[in-house]
């Protein structure tokens, strides 16, 4: 072992037998662990039974983000969402479209959404449109699902996962057609423009809590339990470590 990374290697093992025990204890039952509301996530619903009241679409996009760089773990967290949305589509018989700016992600998007259509009992509900890859290029993907907005007059806007630029041009679109909008991502530069112009955001980390607070899955929620002790554990120790450096 390189010298001066026993500490590093030890607190390693440590923190992740703690996120382990914790994922194991609450799936066999012996832990509960409860997440506490998120109104962002729970206006998912709203916006969806409205765009079904309205008799227009859903718009749902998982960002500027890939699956093969860092903004990978945002598009995950961003696909665990969308897989609740496509449920309660089904489940109201609304039209979904999945805009996609990344050509690697596209293809899983389009089986995650035909599998969730397929779970839900309503296979026919998925249609070669309604999963759309756009442009790899930023701003030709921007210009891409604003026409979406104008031409389709989708009553429901939800992005979640990593946004750049694109951000206020998406929240500002989708205000101009009467969307309600639910939007959240990491990028925290972008957080503000969603704040500002859409009616519910998610605010930081809330984004990975998306899955394990929607599906309420017991091994999601245990690791993001496991998550919290082991952040909790660092910044007693970066205290302490502090306080007894001074």
């Amino acid at each position: 072992m390189i010298e001066g990374t026993h500490f590093v290697f030890g607190a390693f093992i440590i923190l992740g037998s703690i996120i382990i025990g914790v994922l194991l204890a609450t799936r066999n039952g012996k832990l509960h662990p409860k997440i506490r509301r998120i109104p962002a996530l729970d206006s998912i619903e709203e916006a969806v039974g409205r765009a079904t009241e309205m008799g227009r679409p859903v718009h749902y996009s998982p960002g500027y983000g890939d699956i093969t760089t860092s903004t990978a773990p945002q598009t995950f967290a961003s696909f665990d969402v969308l897989n609740h949305v496509v449920a309660l589509t089904a489940r109201y018989n609304t039209q979904l479209i999945v805009t996609c700016k990344s050509p690697q992600s596209f293809p899983i998007i389009q089986e995650l959404v035909r599998e969730a259509y397929l779970v839900a009992g309503k296979p026919d509900m998925f249609r070669e449109d309604t999963v759309r890859f756009i442009s790899e290029a930023q701003f030709a993907w921007a210009a891409g699902v604003l026409g979406i907005f104008t031409r389709e007059q989708v009553a429901a806007n939800i992005m979640l996962g990593y946004f750049m630029a694109e951000s206020l041009l998406f929240a500002e679109g989708g205000a101009q057609v009467g969307a309600i909008q639910v939007a959240g991502t990491g990028n925290l530069a972008q957080t503000a423009f969603f704040v500002a112009a859409c009616d519910y955001t998610l605010i930081g980390e809330e984004l990975y809590a998306g899955g394990a607070y929607l599906s309420q899955d017991a091994s999601k929620v245990g690791n993001l339990a496991g998550q919290d002790i082991v952040k909790m554990i660092t910044i007693a120790f970066i205290v302490l470590g502090t306080l007894l450096a001074t």
